[in-house]
């Protein structure tokens, strides 16, 4: 696999991913992902990137929760 922005090698390793998102933050430090050995190019498969957004209506929720309580 190369990477499109440079071409370079894609490898398997691990990615952070953060998101900045209705008043928090959400950051997960080792995502499975495609890395480019060249450039540093993150790509996630479909199945990291499901895992990722069915977290984030929960957190979406409890964060709203939280500012009820205020």
């Amino acid at each position: 696999m190369k990477c499109m922005y440079c071409q370079g090698k894609m490898e398997r390793r691990t990615a952070p991913f953060h998101i900045d998102r209705k008043g928090y933050h959400l950051l997960f430090d080792k995502i499975p992902a495609w890395v480019c050995s060249q450039c540093g190019e993150v790509y996630f498969e479909e199945v990291e990137v499901d895992s990722i957004q069915a977290v984030i209506p929960v957190v979406d929720e409890q964060v709203e929760r939280l500012a009820v309580s205020v």
